[in-house]
């Protein structure tokens, strides 16, 4: 990343960003940039920190799609929605600060999503993990790592979901608290977990850019009943993901299908 970050938001993106893949993760990668020079500025701290950092990330990244798709729609977290949305088949879906809380606190923990769902479907994504200078993009998928004798599930830091410490326990696996939805995803990209199962509540710009990279990279990516996630809708509600290695989906969805059904009957 540049030197001078907050001068990012006056510069037009360089020639060659035509593709998609390479347009979502320059923002991401940039808007990323941006955050990490407002928190170490030391303008700001805590809860209020978050609120600027939302605020200024979004500016930055609602004006560089505007600037270079024009004619796409946009659903931003930090944006007032439009039903105009429903109608376009290209939708950019963004969380300028996923894991608002972790920022503030000045952890790691912390991402920038950029998506674009075309018909529904997660097609392109990058995920910033800005205070690790790392991004990571559905044009550039990581080769999956080797298995370990012993599955790794993340959970919430505060409440992790009875829905995955039942996984978990059925599994034999590992618990990894960790915050924001992005660095969760991408830990399992990355080879640092192999189990992401979220079932307490997430709207889509929590998870598209994470599913479209997560997908490239040729993990298990769907609802936390197997079935497929679908974006642009007009409830953004999104409410469960199951991100895993492919040869842990089916363990993981019969053990949610059987927790939930046992719920159910109680």
């Amino acid at each position: 990343m540049s030197d001078t970050p907050l001068a990012l938001a006056a510069i037009a993106p360089p020639p060659g960003l035509e593709d998609d893949a390479a347009l979502a993760r320059h923002i991401a990668e940039h808007a990323g940039a941006i955050l990490v020079a407002a928190r170490v500025s030391s303008l700001f701290t805590g809860a209020a920190l978050g609120r600027a950092g939302d605020r200024v990330a979004n500016t930055f990244i609602m004006e560089a799609l505007r600037h270079n798709r024009p004619d796409d729609a946009i659903l931003s977290e930090e944006e007032r929605d439009s039903d105009a949305r429903l109608s376009a088949r290209r939708v950019w879906i963004v969380d300028p600060l996923d894991g608002t809380r972790e920022y503030g606190e000045g952890r790691d923990d912390w991402a920038v999503h950029v998506a674009l769902a075309i018909d529904g479907e997660p097609q392109v994504g990058a995920v910033a993990l800005p205070a690790v200078s790392l991004t990571l993009c559905s044009a550039r998928p990581r080769a999956l790592c080797d298995a370990p004798a012993r599955s790794r599930m993340l959970v919430s830091r505060s409440r992790p979901a009875p829905e995955a410490l039942a996984v978990a326990d059925a599994l034999d696996a590992e618990l990894i608290p960790m915050g924001s939805a992005g660095a969760k995803a991408m830990a399992v990209v990355r080879g640092e977990a192999d189990i992401y199962l979220h079932t307490g509540g997430q709207y889509e710009w929590d998870n598209c850019a994470p599913a479209a990279v997560a997908r490239a990279a040729g993990l298990h990516v769907s609802r936390a009943d197997g079935t497929p996630l679908v974006y642009n809708r007009a409830n953004t509600y999104l409410p469960d993901l199951l991100i895993c290695r492919p040869e842990l989906a089916a363990p993981v969805l019969d053990v949610y299908a059987r927790f939930t059904a046992g719920t159910a009957r109680g």
